[in-house]
């Protein structure tokens, strides 16, 4: 039977995407949600190529199943290692009206506006790193900015296991900072390219010099799908209306539920289950 909601479909490997979520639907309050957290087989961060398109690729098809005609990959590493396959390859043939977003080009589109030395970090999962992502996509933007990468292992574990705010974290946040300074001294903005490292941001700034500026994704991809959607009339006028936020995590929800209230600014959430298997 047909859906009687056509949300717009948000996916993250985790709970991290729900820090982009918040900021998309305090701006566009008006549209139906709904989330997927693939929280059962989550980090992504380290996980090949292969893999992170195989779930990634199932999980999007869940999307369009619930009724989502267009769904917003939240997730640094799906959209470094699965965004491009899927619209190229995957969607042409299983549903060539709907659309997947990723997280990647909207942020690339707009990190020269933050820099005023042409030097800007990136701190990010191992998988994002190793893509070279932000590299292809900054430099199609902004040629002349120089961008050192640095991949943060730990950082995700730290956050998921809720060890963030302890001590034994900061040597981690410390470690990676003065590492991504090792390499470009000269940076004056630093791009937190993983959805969970907002709630590392005042213990990254700690590390950083004053005068650097601290830039999250989440404002920006909800800038961006505004602009899309009114570039887009025929998928806004696909997109169910009720104001309305649904969740599903592939975990435990109580689990979930209990977890993700961090990352929805202290907002509950009443999630559901969901096998992709």
């Amino acid at each position: 039977m047909e859906p009687v909601t056509h949300p717009i479909g948000v996916f993250d490997s985790g709970y991290g995407g729900l820090t982009v979520l918040r900021e998309i639907v305090a701006k566009l309050p008006g549209y139906d949600y709904l989330y997927l957290g693939d929280n059962g087989r989550a980090p992504y961060g380290s996980r090949s190529f292969e893999t992170v398109y195989q779930y990634t690729l199932q999980s999007v098809q869940w999307l369009f199943a619930q009724g989502c005609p267009l769904v917003i990959l939240a997730c640094n590493t799906a959209s470094a290692k699965a965004l491009r396959s899927i619209q190229q390859k995957d969607l042409p043939v299983i549903a060539p009206d709907n659309r997947v977003l990723g997280v990647i080009r909207p942020t690339s589109e707009v990190i020269g506006n933050y820099t005023r030395s042409n030097k800007v970090g990136i701190l990010a999962t191992n998988g994002t790193v190793q893509s070279q992502s932000y590299l292809l996509e900054i430099e199609k933007f902004f040629p002349e900015i120089q961008v050192s990468q640095q991949a943060c292992p730990i950082w995700v574990p730290l956050v998921e296991n809720n060890e963030y705010e302890n001590e034994g974290a900061d040597y981690f946040i410390r470690k990676n900072v003065h590492q991504l300074l090792e390499k470009q001294p000269d940076i004056d903005t630093v791009l937190l390219a993983c959805t969970h490292y907002p709630l590392l941001q005042d213990k990254i700034k700690q590390f950083l010099p004053a005068n650097v500026n601290v830039v999250s994704q989440g404002a920006i991809v909800a800038d961006s799908l505004e602009n899309y959607l009114q570039r887009h009339p025929e998928m806004e006028t696909r997109l169910s209306k009720g104001g309305n936020s649904s969740f599903y995590t592939t975990d435990a929800p109580e689990d979930f539920n209990k977890a993700a209230r961090k990352f929805y600014g202290g907002h509950a959430i009443a999630s559901l289950h969901v096998d992709l298997q």
